[in-house]
């Protein structure tokens, strides 16, 4: 099954919204696939966030886990500026650690929603 990371420009009370049907449904004896979702406040964040410079980043390791070395050499980039990046993209949950020295992209594929109405 295709991992699909789904990303959101929502307010912050949708996050809230997901977790009580989530919470609802196990209260119920429901099962349920957990939600994989990313949400930013507005686009600015988002864009801010996720750079064409990330973007690239993740095509790279998609499929191919790789150190960070590895990663700046064949993007052709520095490697403080991409190991600056990975951290970024780490704490956000875009990468995974595999190990000290590699990292990896969990996800097939990535969904944006941008909502025009609140």
């Amino acid at each position: 099954m295709a991992e699909i990371l789904e990303i959101r420009v929502s307010a912050p009370g949708d996050a809230l919204d997901r977790f009580e049907a989530a919470w609802n449904r196990a209260a119920e004896g429901k099962g349920f696939r957990p939600f994989r979702i990313l949400s930013f406040d507005d686009l600015p964040r988002l864009l801010r966030t996720l750079t064409p410079a990330r973007w690239q980043l993740l095509q790279r390791l998609a499929g191919r886990p790789s150190s960070v070395y590895q990663l700046a050499k064949s993007l052709g980039r520095d490697y403080k500026n991409v190991h600056t990046d990975v951290a970024a993209l780490v704490k956000l949950g875009l990468i995974e650690k595999k190990n000290r020295a590699v990292v990896a992209v969990a996800w097939d594929a990535v969904r944006a929603e941008l909502r025009l109405i609140a």
